[in-house]
């Protein structure tokens, strides 16, 4: 695809989806052994093949495939970008040619060039650009879109989280517009349990259409995460319940996109929320 610049772009899968206006979802595929909510589920590469089939028929928009957790925990092993690569290689061009739209969960602008000539069409970087140099001209190039979130090394329970956030987009949307990133093709992600207290979490989520005054589509991912725990103690997978709150409340807050394990259950009160508001 041609350079994009801040005048000329192309139209991408996700001004398509967005032209639904309705929040989009976007099912996770871990190929992990150590994601804090699924690890080692999908490692099999057929096993991966069948459950991005089930989220696709489930009514995911968008398919996000990651080989390397980025766990807001500890725990995590770092992964070279061979090994990365090679989990993804039996696995990403099959996801692709399910039909959905792939995005590739990736820090490394290598992995990222290379997930983008297997089919993917979305580039999704847990460091907003700001680890990586690479990664922004790899998504200029290409002219595809971006997910850029909020990170920070460590907590700082003393910080104006919304404060710290913008700042950061600042930065992100700085570096992505001196690349030749058209600012459209930038989603912006406030990183739920990102270098954040459970407290600020929380907050960021109650703060999301603080926002919005950036004017680009916001992407949530809370699913499953720890300050769910917090608030009513949970393991992972019995943070469903409580994923589901707080996805409606960020949709009612402004989000555009919701990454998800729970495609299902996301789709069916999505559908519900949307039905209830229109009989008003």
């Amino acid at each position: 695809m041609a350079l994009s610049n801040s005048t000329t772009r192309n139209v991408t899968v996700l001004d398509r989806l967005l032209g639904e206006r309705r929040p989009l979802v976007m099912g996770i595929l871990n190929i992990t052994p150590d994601s804090f909510s699924d690890g080692g589920r999908f490692i099999d590469p057929q096993a991966a093949l069948a459950h991005a089939q089930q989220m696709i028929a489930e009514g995911a928009d968008i398919i996000d495939v990651g080989a390397e957790s980025t766990r807001p925990y500890t725990g995590t092993q770092p992964v070279s970008m061979e090994d990365e690569i090679a989990r993804l290689t039996p696995v990403l061009r099959p996801v692709v040619e399910l039909g959905a739209p792939v995005s590739i969960d990736t820090m490394k602008a290598k992995v990222a060039a290379w997930g983008l000539e297997q089919g993917a069409v979305i580039l999704n970087d847990v460091w907003g650009l700001q680890r990586d140099s690479d990664m922004a001209r790899v998504a200029a190039e290409r002219g595809v879109p971006v997910v850029v979130m909020h990170n920070r090394d460590e907590p700082d329970p003393a910080l104006d989280i919304i404060a710290d956030i913008e700042t950061f987009f600042r930065r992100s949307l700085e570096i992505a517009a001196k690349a030749g990133v058209a600012r459209e093709n930038v989603v912006l992600d406030p990183g739920i349990g990102f270098g954040k207290t459970q407290e600020q979490s929380i907050e960021t989520i109650a703060r999301l259409a603080e926002l919005k005054h950036f004017r680009l589509p916001v992407l949530i991912g809370l699913s499953r995460k720890r300050f769910i725990n917090f608030v009513s103690p949970s393991k992972p997978e019995e943070r469903i319940g409580g994923s589901i709150a707080g996805n409606l409340a960020a949709v009612r807050a402004g989000a555009d996109i919701l990454r998800v394990h729970d495609v299902a259950e996301t789709v069916q009160a999505l559908r519900v929320m949307t039905a209830i508001e229109k009989a008003r």
